[in-house]
């Protein structure tokens, strides 16, 4: 592909990504996927040049575009160079008019700034959230130590604030490593790992996971409980929910069970767990404003509507959770997320409705205080943006 045909590519696809974040369709990373696929006469660099002349367009607008065309246009204001590809070429895109109009810069819609500005994350932190994320894995230790995982990767990076990570270069392909299939790593954030151990879990204890997803956090609270004790996997999404199973294998975990609920029936399925548990892990829902240097086109998916009702699910899952916890037992509550909103909002309201609780402060070695939890951020943290939050059940 030349240069043209490599910006026209990128127009074709970013009108698939906006189009697809208007009607809540796939994810850019599986829209490019399945577009290469059908391509497959592009070459490895016309496929990295493509995708970051994509990325580089959706990170700089802040409200969702009206066409891929307009994206790229720009992303020309900014990189004057690209306009020598709109040449009219049989495969280029056709030459720019004058005063033709371009999708405007920022960080976010405007309605979102708002809310991100009420939440005091300033401009600079804003920026912080659309840069590009690095790779980080946990180190499993049932299977291996951090030391002994990074002898063997040349470039691994310790992180100091989070003991079980290293930050590998971005482009090591994680699942080719013979300690990836050893079960001696996963990928996951740096930031991921921190609200995890923030819960504090034990060797011994029963744990549920209300919303464990493909289960990375729950391979995560094995290890830290060493593989003893007990955890519950939950979630209302099978295809996520049923990846656990091999994964646990593969990481040497035994204690963890899945239990797939059925959405307005969980307090009925989860009837035998009634204030069983030492410790309930949620890591809610979100609108994932902390992970748009991973997804950035999520900022063009969130309205005012989808972030209401994520709030109000975040609030019906806390008083699930709370149903579950123990006399003495405590409740986690993790949001990849910066928005007040959802994480010191949520936080202080249940705190209020539930009276007795009480917030357990965490030192996890990074992130600030926010309301009472902790918030961490790209910016000051080197993570994605997470709120994490203790709260324990009186006796």
């Amino acid at each position: 592909m030349n240069p043209a045909a490599r910006t026209q590519a990128a127009i074709d696809l970013l009108d698939r990504i906006i189009e697809a974040a208007r009607d809540q369709g796939a994810a850019a990373d599986t829209l490019i996927a399945r577009w290469f696929a059908e391509r497959r006469y592009a070459g490895s660099k016309d496929r990295r040049a493509v995708r970051e002349l994509v990325y580089d367009a959706i990170r700089l607008c802040g409200e969702r575009p009206d066409s891929g065309r307009s994206a790229m246009l720009a992303l020309v204001k900014q990189r004057p160079e690209i306009a020598e590809t709109f040449d009219g070429s049989s495969y280029g895109p056709a030459p720019i008019v004058p005063e033709e109009p371009a999708a405007i810069a920022g960080h976010a819609p405007g309605w979102l700034i708002k809310r991100l500005r009420a939440s005091d994350v300033g401009i600079e932190e804003q920026a912080a959230l659309l840069g590009r994320a690095p790779l980080d894995i946990r180190v499993n230790r049932l299977k291996a130590t951090p030391e002994q995982v990074a002898a063997d990767l040349p470039g691994a990076e310790p992180l100091a604030f989070a003991p079980d990570a290293l930050r590998l270069p971005p482009d090591t392909r994680v699942d080719r490593l013979p300690a990836y299939a050893a079960g001696q790593l996963e990928v996951q954030d740096a930031g991921s790992q921190l609200v995890t151990l923030a819960a504090g879990a034990r060797p011994g204890q029963h744990v549920v996971d209300l919303c464990a997803g493909g289960g990375g956090k729950t391979l995560a609270l094995a290890a830290v409980m060493a593989n003893q004790g007990s955890i519950l996997a939950c979630d209302v999404d099978r295809g996520r929910l049923q990846r656990l199973p091999e994964r646990a294998e593969r990481a040497g975990v035994t204690i963890a069970g899945t239990r797939l609920l059925n959405p307005n029936r969980e307090a009925e399925q989860l009837g035998d767990q009634e204030a069983r548990a030492d410790l309930v892990f949620v890591d809610a829902p979100c609108s994932g404003t902390g992970t748009w240097r991973r997804n950035p086109e999520a900022r063009w998916r969130l309205t005012h509507q989808r972030l209401d009702k994520l709030v109000a699910t975040q609030r019906h899952i806390m008083g699930l959770a709370a149903d579950l916890v123990r006399p003495g037992g405590a409740l986690v509550y993790v949001v990849c997320s910066v928005l007040d909103d959802e994480g010191a909002g949520q936080v202080g309201a249940f705190l209020q409705a539930f009276p007795g609780w009480t917030a357990e402060t965490l030192a996890p070695g990074a992130g600030r205080p926010r309301g009472a939890g902790l918030r961490l951020t790209p910016l000051a943290d080197s993570t994605d943006g997470f709120f994490v939050a203790k709260m324990v059940r009186p006796w």
